[in-house]
C-alpha cells in the first residue's frame, strides 16, 4: 500500500479539523439568526475585505484605503440588520455619500502619486463585493416567503448546499471526463466537462433538497422548469465566483487569499462562490418559488 507524504497527510488534517469546527459554528449561526448571523456577517465580511485589500489588491500594485474598507464591509451586515428590525431608515442616498467620502479621503491620504482613483475604485468595490453580497445571507433567513426558524434556515441553506454540489460535481467530473478547457488562462485546471458535471450534480441536488427539505420545512417549492433555472443559475453563478477569485489573484500573482483557515487558504477562498450565489438565489427565490399547502 502506497502511502501519502507526511505533508499532504497534514494538510488532509488540518483541512478536516477546521471543517469540523467551522461548519456546525456557521449552521448554528444560521440557525440563530438575527444579532448572531449579523456578528458572522459581518467578522467575514471584515477579513474577506482585509484579504482582498492586502493579499490581493496590494500584491497588484493598488493601494486601496484598508482600514475604512474593512470597516464599510463590516457595518453593511449590520446596517441590513438595524434596517430589518426598523431600528434605522437608512436611504439610498447613504451609499452615495460613503462613495463620497471615500473619494474625499483619497484627496489627504493618496495625493496624485498614490494612484487615487484606483484606490478609492478598489475600496469600495471591495467592500461591496464582501459585505455586500454575504448580506444576503441574512436577507435570505429572513425571506419574505418564509415564515419561522425552520423556514429561514432552509431558504439560505438551499443555495450554499447546491453551491457545495456545483463545485463537487465540477470536481469529480473534470477528473473523470477532463478534455478542453474552460478558460486556461484563468484557471488551467477547469474544463468544459466539468462545469457541465456541476451543472448536472446541482440539479439532481435541487430535486431532492426541494422535495425533501425546502417543501416539508419552508412549504415553498418550484415549478419543474423552476427547478431548473434555479439549479443552472446557481451552478453558473458559483463557477462564476470561482473564476472571479482565481482572476483577482492571478493578476496579483498570489496562490491563496490568505491563511486564516489552515489547509482551506483565506476567507476569500472559501466563500468566493457565495458572493454571486447569495444575490442570484434572493432574485431567483422572489421570480420562481411558488407556496405549498401547511
Amino acid at each position: 500500500m502506497s502511502e501519502q507524504p507526511a505533508g499532504q497527510t497534514s494538510e488532509l488534517t488540518k483541512r478536516v479539523l477546521v471543517a469540523l469546527v467551522a461548519a456546525p459554528f456557521a449552521l448554528w449561526m444560521l440557525w440563530l439568526g438575527g444579532a448572531a448571523l449579523t456578528t458572522l456577517l459581518g467578522v467575514v465580511s471584515a477579513i474577506s475585505a482585509w484579504e482582498l485589500y492586502t493579499r490581493i489588491a496590494k500584491a497588484g500594485g493598488s493601494t486601496p484605503l484598508v482600514g475604512v474598507g474593512v470597516v464599510i464591509a463590516a457595518v453593511i451586515p449590520l446596517a441590513v440588520h438595524a434596517q430589518f428590525l426598523r431600528l434605522v431608515n437608512i436611504p439610498l442616498v447613504a451609499g452615495v455619500f460613503v462613495m463620497l467620502l471615500v473619494v474625499a479621503l483619497t484627496i489627504w491620504t493618496r495625493g496624485v502619486n498614490g494612484k487615487p482613483l484606483s484606490a478609492a475604485a478598489i475600496t469600495l468595490l471591495g467592500a461591496a463585493y464582501t459585505g455586500g453580497t454575504l448580506s444576503y445571507a441574512y436577507l435570505l433567513r429572513y425571506f419574505g416567503y418564509a415564515v419561522g426558524d425552520a423556514a429561514g434556515f432552509t431558504v439560505v441553506m438551499l443555495p450554499v448546499v447546491l453551491t457545495w454540489a456545483s463545485d463537487s460535481g465540477a470536481y469529480f467530473a473534470g477528473r473523470a471526463f477532463k478534455g478542453p478547457k474552460l478558460i486556461p488562462s484563468v484557471s488551467p485546471a477547469k474544463t468544459i466537462s466539468g462545469a457541465i458535471g456541476g451543472i448536472v450534480l446541482t440539479l439532481i441536488a435541487c430535486i431532492v433538497l426541494t422535495k425533501f427539505f425546502l417543501k416539508p420545512y419552508a412549504h415553498l417549492d418550484f415549478r419543474p422548469v423552476g427547478i431548473v433555472i434555479f439549479s443552472v443559475c446557481i451552478s453558473v453563478a458559483a463557477q462564476l465566483g470561482d473564476l472571479a477569485e482565481s482572476l483577482f489573484k492571478r493578476e496579483a500573482g498570489v496562490k491563496d487569499s490568505g491563511t486564516l483557515l489552515p489547509g482551506h487558504g483565506g476567507a476569500l477562498d472559501r466563500f468566493d462562490s457565495l458572493f454571486f450565489v447569495l444575490p442570484v438565489s434572493y432574485v431567483l427565490y422572489w421570480w420562481l418559488l411558488i407556496a405549498v399547502p401547511t
